[in-house]
């Protein structure tokens, strides 16, 4: 049976001697990034020049233990909302597993997931049958939420297509002041990342340093 697990992050900083924002995204490399789906910033935050500045992360996921080995988180599908850019709310969503499916279909100018199904094994799918073209997305939902905080992007899926999802939660950081909170991600990000991990590698709270080197100007995070 599924049940809550929680990954509290804490990012700090002491005297970085330049101002700087950090974007946090899930991005990890998948086939048809950037082309099939795209990646949402889901969250910025900025640290100031001087000082020390602490920005606690939080992420609720659903997570099943299965055959001792492999973890299913609770994700979501939504129909989402899209202004200039950026998620602002979805329409309709729906919690799945992996191996589950799901169909969005309209009536009325209202749109309804379907109660997930058995679906292909390893993925979780949401089939578009609403008879025109829709935008659709999986992301994480939490306890509380109406609905889920937006991870990955589908735009243009046809009638009779169907969204396949193998979702990792590897999650990302960079050095940018280029997106906000809920911005779709169109292309590859032009700065490398200065920090990756599996959520569901780490303990339930961890701390990360923000450093920057005064002579090179790079950043790391770094375990505290």
């Amino acid at each position: 049976m599924a049940h809550l697990f929680t990954r509290n992050l804490t990012f700090q900083s002491n005297d970085l001697g330049k101002e700087v924002t950090i974007m946090l995204t899930f991005d990890a490399d998948m086939e048809g990034l950037y082309e099939d789906f795209f990646p949402v910033v889901w969250k910025v935050s900025k640290f100031g020049k001087t000082g020390d500045l602490h920005e606690p992360v939080r992420q609720e996921m659903q997570m099943m233990l299965m055959y001792g080995a492999y973890y299913t988180y609770r994700l979501a599908f939504s129909k989402p909302q899209v202004v200039d850019g950026n998620i602002i709310d979805a329409e309709t969503a729906v919690k799945i597993n992996v191996n589950e499916k799901t169909n969005l279909t309209e009536a009325n100018e209202i749109y309804h997931f379907s109660p997930p199904e058995a679906g292909p094994a390893g993925v979780l799918q949401a089939v578009n049958n609403t008879g025109a073209v829709q935008d659709m997305a999986v992301g994480f939902m939490s306890p509380g939420d109406l609905m889920p905080k937006p991870a990955l992007y589908f735009n243009e899926v046809g009638d009779g297509s169907h969204v396949t999802a193998r979702f990792t939660p590897v999650l990302r950081a960079y050095i940018t002041s280029d997106y906000q909170e809920t911005a779709i991600i169109r292309g590859a990000i032009d700065t490398p990342a200065i920090w990756s991990r599996d959520l569901s590698g780490l303990a339930e709270s961890t701390t990360w340093t923000l450093k920057r080197d005064p002579a090179s100007g790079r950043y790391t995070i770094d375990k505290s």
